[in-house]
């Protein structure tokens, strides 16, 4: 939708993104302003969530505004503010669950399909690429939709955000491997009109941040 801006808070309305063969939905989910993700194909109504962060009330009225199903969950991280739904959600709905294999152990429920980089994940017709981003967490993942009739879309967790990357708690060796990732398998590879969507907050695009990549690695974080 040509008005949709990213801009959600807790307990406040769904931000709604129509695509070609996607929905984009957006609600923020906890006092922290976590933001789940639910995707729907337009072609056959399976529905993906990326994190399951809280509110398992709120995040099933959020699948009920799509199709009312849920066909997989995949966790961009293993911190505990991204996954404290994910037992009740995965427990309703019997959805499938996904997340990057250097992670996984820490989740709180059995992770079936462990991701690595370069991996897909599929439900209904749509394709997500899978980009490990090493450095916030050890097993971070990015989602990227290549939408075949606009701009790509991109889901980050905690490792892009409008402004930085992720935290690295100061620890200089994960700062530069995580600003590494995100400046070589993301900006290196993708456009200016790509949209990315974080973990916390407000969206982006590409272009946006784009020119302060210097800044950002010669600040440390």
């Amino acid at each position: 939708m040509s008005d949709y801006t990213g801009e959600v808070v807790p307990g406040g309305p769904t931000a709604v993104r129509e695509l070609a063969h996607l929905v984009i939905r957006k609600a923020s989910v906890s006092e922290q302003d976590n933001n789940a993700y639910l995707l729907t194909c337009r072609d056959t109504g399976e529905q993906l969530l990326v994190d399951a962060a809280d509110d398992a009330p709120r995040l099933t009225a959020l699948m009920n505004e799509g199709t009312g199903w849920l066909d997989a969950v995949v966790t961009t991280h293993q911190h505990w503010d991204h996954h404290r739904a994910l037992p009740d959600v995965v427990g309703h709905t019997g959805a499938r669950v996904a997340a990057g294999a250097d992670d996984a152990d820490a989740l709180p429920v059995p992770v079936g399909e462990l991701l690595h980089h370069g991996d897909r994940v599929t439900f209904g017709h749509v394709v997500l690429e899978v980009i490990h981003l090493r450095g916030h967490t050890p097993g971070s993942v990015a989602l990227l939709y290549r939408d075949p009739e606009g701009s790509p879309h991109l889901f980050t967790g905690d490792s892009l955000f409008p402004g930085g990357v992720g935290n690295t708690q100061g620890d200089a060796e994960r700062f530069a491997s995580l600003i590494d990732d995100v400046e070589l398998r993301i900006f290196d590879e993708l456009p200016d009109e790509t949209w990315f969507y974080p973990g916390h907050g407000a969206d982006s695009t590409l272009g946006a941040e784009r020119p302060h990549l210097p800044e950002w690695r010669e600040r440390g974080w």
